[in-house]
């Protein structure tokens, strides 16, 4: 028997880490240095299916973060870097919808390679995978 969670396990075990559900809510809050120190601890210490879902969205946190400080390369690099590894995941993984935020990283991206204003497009955000399906039943 190996000694690690299996990938369901390490699945589940991640969605009830408060982390994740913290920084989850940073991304959406648009806090993308707490965020990246959030995602960032939870990657450190995944290792199986689960830890390139946390690194790419660690990666479009950072680019966003390179954005407020005007580091425009550095966020074409890491959305890029973020997006591609976001690409190889399910639709979703962690409870989480990966398409949305993948068509809004994939937007600014573009705008970013073609050195675009990006004040008119939305910033990522993470939603349910849930929300976008039927509602729980309470």
């Amino acid at each position: 028997m190996s000694g690690g969670p299996g990938p369901a396990d390490e699945e589940t075990l991640l969605q009830a880490d408060p982390r994740l559900q913290q920084a989850v809510a940073d991304f959406n809050a648009a806090d993308w240095y707490a965020c990246h120190d959030g995602f960032e601890a939870l990657w450190h210490e995944t290792q199986g299916p689960m830890r390139p879902v946390l690194q790419g969205l660690l990666q479009i946190a950072v680019a966003e973060l390179h954005l407020e400080r005007d580091n425009r390369r550095g966020a074409t690099v890491l959305m890029g870097e973020g997006l591609g590894r976001l690409r190889r995941c399910d639709d979703e993984a962690l409870g989480l919808a990966l398409a949305p935020v993948r068509q809004r990283a994939a937007a600014r991206f573009n705008a970013l390679q073609q050195q675009s204003d990006l004040g008119s497009l939305p910033l990522p955000r993470l939603e349910l995978a849930r929300a976008a399906g039927t509602s729980p039943v309470h």
